[in-house]
């Protein structure tokens, strides 16, 4: 890894790439910055003791169908990609005595990703069943306790989560990305293990001789 200055971790929301990431970085001596803090799509549509459901955000996922919520957040990762390209080559160059950098977020998406032509980087994507991020969402958004308007909104953003989730991996498998199923059950130190193994064993961005 002594070669790798830039590691990317893409994946679905409440896959657990910010956790992950974290690890990794800590491993690594790197920074780590999340896609989100760059420019954030409208964001989780549910209460939680420290925050509203702002009015635009719950119009966007009330008013608009699946289809339209992954073309509109397609679009938004679309814009956000030269901020991004720009971030990972600054970061991968070895001048300037910047620190080497953990790039986490949703809008990695792997079709811009597998175009990077930038040394020293390394790409990987986290999966998991729908399952288990709806249990997630439920449990942040304590769903049980919420209104039928509150769960509309939570049901309108796991669909578009899955969906996103679909699309994802449909893309990655077609790349020949190397993406890793972290449902079992490990620890995140044992996940940012295996992201730095799959990293090491890359050989272009996001590609290794598994694939997977």
């Amino acid at each position: 890894m002594r070669d790798v200055r830039v590691v990317l971790i893409g994946g679905t929301s409440n896959v657990g790439k910010s956790t992950v990431a974290q690890v990794v970085a800590e491993k690594l001596g790197f920074a780590v910055l999340s896609t989100d803090a760059l420019a954030r799509h409208p964001g989780r549509p549910w209460r939680t003791p420290e925050r509203e459901v702002p009015a635009h955000v719950a119009e966007h996922y009330g008013s608009l169908t699946v289809d339209e919520l992954i073309t509109s957040v397609l679009d938004h990762y679309d814009r956000l990609w030269p901020r991004i390209e720009e971030l990972i080559t600054t970061h991968a160059a070895e001048d300037g005595g910047r620190t080497g950098m953990v790039l986490e977020g949703s809008a990695l998406w792997p079709v811009s990703v597998a175009k990077l032509q930038v040394p020293r980087t390394a790409a990987v994507w986290l999966t998991t069943d729908n399952s288990l991020v709806r249990a997630r969402v439920h449990a942040a958004g304590r769903y049980e306790a919420a209104t039928d308007e509150e769960r509309a909104l939570m049901d309108k953003f796991l669909a578009r989560t899955e969906r996103y989730q679909t699309l994802m991996v449909d893309a990655i498998d077609r790349l020949g990305l190397d993406r890793i199923d972290v449902g079992g059950g490990q620890s995140a130190a044992a996940w940012a293990d295996t992201v730095l193994a799959a990293a090491k064993t890359q050989t272009a961005v996001g590609r290794s001789s598994t694939g997977r």
